[in-house]
């Protein structure tokens, strides 16, 4: 049981599986948010997706970032992301034609960044989980 269907650009539906949500900036001990901060926090979700989801292919969907004018410390200038990180696993139909439609789903999971911590549904999840292109990073699984 999915815990909502997310419809891609694409026209294809996906069921969300699992959806892990965290503060952006909850761990960072000390400093500002800026490039070598917000690489390192992108770095460590993916590392956390491989090691949680190591059969399924990760997919960050590049976040955006902003540049308030704030005074640049020694690490840079002031780099901002959208403040709830997501790790979310979906399933889909077999890509294959000829796996069993009973036995096998296509998997992904997508890394991506939101302004809420809503969970998305149908055609209301954020743009670059929408126009992920799952027919090129999905890989089948049997069940």
């Amino acid at each position: 049981m999915s815990l909502t269907r997310v419809v891609l650009a694409s026209g294809r539906a996906t069921d969300l599986c699992e959806l892990r949500l965290s503060s952006t900036y909850g761990g960072m001990p000390e400093g500002y948010p800026c490039k070598p901060v917000n690489d390192m926090a992108i770095k460590g979700l993916l590392h956390e997706a491989e090691r949680t989801f190591p059969t399924t292919p990760i997919h960050l969907v590049p976040p955006p970032r902003e540049y308030p004018h704030q005074y640049a410390g020694a690490l840079g200038p002031v780099e901002v992301l959208p403040p709830v990180a997501c790790v979310g696993t979906f399933r889909s139909t077999a890509l294959d034609p000829n796996h069993d439609p009973v036995l096998h789903r296509s998997t992904l999971t997508i890394i991506w960044f939101q302004h809420t911590p809503h969970v998305p549904c149908e055609c209301d999840a954020e743009r670059g989980v929408r126009e992920v292109d799952w027919e090129g990073l999905a890989r089948d699984c049997e069940l």
